[in-house]
């Protein structure tokens, strides 16, 4: 469970790499990373050419389905059945693929044959945050209450 939670944040987390390097060996600053992280569209910092190009490339490759397509082969060529833990970096990239919009960081799904991606529903649009969290909400209480329950019930 733990493995799949850690590859379902992979993809968000991959092409901060470049950018914490940069700040941790050369001239940038927590500050970059953190306006990168969290910034809207447009308003991302400043960042070098090399740095910005490894960030955008690891995004583009972490959000790709064919890559990820080889790397489940590859892992079902080694373990002759398919690793569950990698239905966490699925479920990310197909999550992402609706919850991102042409203007808010289009997933390029199809990375490395096209940078395009689907004109989804912005996971920031106010309505669409509402409805996340209060499914996120019933999830969780439903787990805990699930968990709560004699076995024998």
């Amino acid at each position: 469970m733990a493995v799949a939670l850690v590859l379902a944040a992979l993809p968000d987390v991959m092409h901060l790499l470049p950018i914490a390097a940069w700040w941790a060996l050369g001239d940038g600053s927590f500050a970059a990373v953190r306006g990168y992280a969290l910034a809207s569209p447009g308003q991302e910092p400043w960042l070098p050419p090399i740095v910005e190009l490894w960030s955008h490339h690891l995004h583009c490759v972490m959000h790709s389905a064919p890559v990820a397509a080889i790397v489940t082969a590859l892992a079902w060529g080694v373990r002759r059945a398919f690793w569950l833990p990698l239905l966490g970096w699925w479920s990310h990239i197909a999550i992402d693929v609706f919850t991102h919009s042409a203007d808010y960081y289009a997933v390029p799904v199809l990375y490395p044959f096209t940078e395009r991606g689907f004109d989804g529903i912005a996971w920031t649009t106010p309505w669409f945050m509402v409805l996340n969290y209060v499914a996120l909400v019933l999830v969780g209480t439903w787990l805990l209450v699930r968990r709560r329950r004699p076995s024998g019930s």
